[in-house]
């Protein structure tokens, strides 16, 4: 900045002031980056559907369709046991992951008809869905029990997609988050930042799943944004805004788009619209555009 004398009067003349400069915060840009920390990821959950030979005629028409699907998106398919060997075996080179429907905490022993997480890594599963609503209310798994098998896949890191869902009546009854908290609170226990990270959770109101009914877009999202700020208080919001949060209840191509446009859910856990190459492949596009 230059200092200049008057020649007449003597004073000194100077510039006005320069504004300071103010650092705005890039919000919007920050808020894209964190979107895109978030890589969606779409799985499709078979249940007790698909032996080995249905597996592989899937597989081999999905395959051939790998070619129009976005490259933003991870794809997940969850057969039942029989049925992992092929998969893995034809995906080995694919850009699709595959995953277990269920696991047992135990690594080995005399436990009748049980599959353990090292049984699964040694045939080349990354993921395993633990928490599901029908293992909660068919066959009894706790909270306690989800939470061991959590930790055991951490163990040989196998990544879990950890479930987690009111039913009809807890939301009714104005329980939603109280029994979200527990669900993630005790489900999560002893899960370290590190490991947080590579777990994804995916949100399934019990009501929705397989009766054809969907949560509104809003009541997913607010969902969503709850379970978010559980996992804030829990890990931070540094960890919060990385963990990838899947919504899973009726999802079908026609609602796809709607459902994961809303900033806090990041995928799908589907189910009876997997189980068709068709149905599968049109709600991957219309969820994740290009």
């Amino acid at each position: 900045m230059e200092i200049t004398a008057d020649s007449t009067s003597g004073s000194v003349n100077r510039p006005e002031a320069e504004p300071p400069i103010i650092l705005l915060p890039l919000v919007p840009s920050a808020f894209n980056a964190v979107l895109d920390m978030r890589k969606p990821i779409i799985a499709a959950n078979w249940k007790l559907n698909k032996g080995p030979s249905d597996t592989e005629d899937f597989i081999r028409g999905f395959e051939s369709k790998l070619a129009d699907f976005p490259k933003g998106v991870d794809i997940v398919l969850a057969p039942p046991f029989v049925s992992l060997v092929k998969a893995t075996e034809l995906l080995s080179q694919s850009r699709v992951r595959v995953s277990a429907q269920n696991m047992s905490e135990q690594d080995n022993g005399a436990y009748t008809g049980e599959i353990s997480a090292f049984m699964l890594k040694e045939i080349f599963v990354q993921y395993v869905i633990l928490g599901h609503s029908e293992r909660r209310s068919i066959y009894g798994e706790t909270d306690a029990i989800i939470n061991a098998k959590v930790l055991k896949a951490h163990e040989v890191e196998l990544k879990p997609i950890f479930c987690i869902g009111e039913t009809l009546q807890e939301r009714e009854d104005g329980k939603l988050e109280k029994v979200l908290r527990t669900q993630i609170t005790d489900g999560l226990k002893d899960v370290t930042e590190k490991q947080m990270l590579d777990t994804v959770i995916a949100y399934e109101p019990v009501w929705a799943i397989g009766t054809g009914v969907t949560a509104s877009p809003q009541q997913a999202q607010d969902a969503h944004a709850f379970v978010r700020s559980v996992i804030t208080d829990l890990y931070g919001i540094s960890v919060s805004e990385k963990v990838r949060i899947q919504y899973g209840g009726s999802v079908k191509p026609g609602n796809a788009a709607e459902l994961l446009g809303q900033k806090d859910i990041d995928g799908a856990l589907v189910g009876g619209a997997a189980l068709e190459v068709s149905s599968f492949a049109d709600l991957i596009k219309n969820g994740v555009p290009e």
